[in-house]
Order: C-alpha cells, then sequence, then structure tokens
C-alpha cells in the first residue's frame, strides 16, 4: 500500500516504479488534478484532506485507514509523508504490517512533523541524504527519489 499526499509526496512515491511496478499495490493519496491523472492506470483510494491540523479529516483518514488495511491486508504500507500517512502506520503497526517511511528529500536540516509522528509506528526509515542521518541515526540512506 502506497500512502501519500498528493504533488511532491506523490512524485517520490511514483519515483520508486521500479520497485513496485510488478507487485500488487493500492494507492492513498488526494483526490487532485495531479493525482488523478498521474495515477488514471491505478488502483486509488482518495483520502481526505486538508490533514495539517485538520482534527475531522484526521478522523476520517482513521477510520478509512482501517477499512483499507483490514481489507487489503497490505505486505507493506509504504510513505513519503505527510499527514495522511499517520492513521495507515498507527493501523499498520497494530497489526504487525510492515511500515516504511521515506523522509522527503528537501528535508535535511530538520525532520518534518509526519516523521516525528509516525517515528513510533515505523519498521524501516528512510532517508535521501546522508545529512538526515544526524536527524535520524538509526536510518538507512537510499539516495534521492528525484
Amino acid at each position: 500500500m502506497l500512502v501519500g499526499s498528493s504533488g511532491g509526496h506523490l512524485a517520490q512515491l511514483l519515483a520508486l516504479r521500479p520497485w513496485w511496478a510488478d507487485r500488487a499495490r493500492h494507492w492513498v493519496t488526494f483526490q487532485t488534478p495531479d493525482a488523478e491523472s498521474l495515477l488514471v492506470e491505478e488502483t486509488v483510494t482518495w483520502a481526505h484532506y486538508p490533514t495539517t491540523r485538520n482534527l475531522p479529516n484526521l478522523v476520517r483518514n482513521t477510520v478509512l485507514a482501517g477499512r483499507l488495511v483490514f481489507r487489503h491486508r497490505p505486505e507493506a504500507i509504504l510513505s513519503t509523508g505527510a499527514g495522511v500517512a499517520l492513521p495507515f502506520f498507527v493501523i499498520g503497526r497494530l497489526l504487525r504490517i510492515p511500515t516504511v517511511y521515506i523522509e522527503v528529500y528537501d528535508r535535511i536540516d530538520s525532520r518534518t512533523l509526519t516523521a516525528r509522528l509516525c517515528r513510533p509506528f515505523t519498521t524501516s526509515l528512510l532517508v535521501q541524504w546522508e545529512e538526515q542521518r544526524r536527524l535520524y541515526p538509526h536510518a538507512t540512506v537510499v539516495g534521492t527519489l528525484l
């Protein structure tokens, strides 16, 4: 299951095409024009947004996460953020589904809020720059996705 906000977060997940192209997958993102056009051939569930400081949408996305994760039982949940990732990581952790968080490439001086919130529920934390290991000492550097 690939979970991420639209825009740059989605672009980074799409950059992993060599990894996910031959796997069964289900996408969760926001219904925006870019996401609709980029995922036209994919199985997608549209999440509720905005997520920043929006408690009603956090609750809606938590219900959505529970329903989708129970129904699909993914082998793993992968996200580049942002806010929509948290409920999926919590549910994934509760069900012992591996969760992989990839910190975005444009934050090398400080941790993103989503990474901080998801960290306790993350099985593997990946970063795109060696400099990010200063912020996440146990992370694995995978190189830039874009």
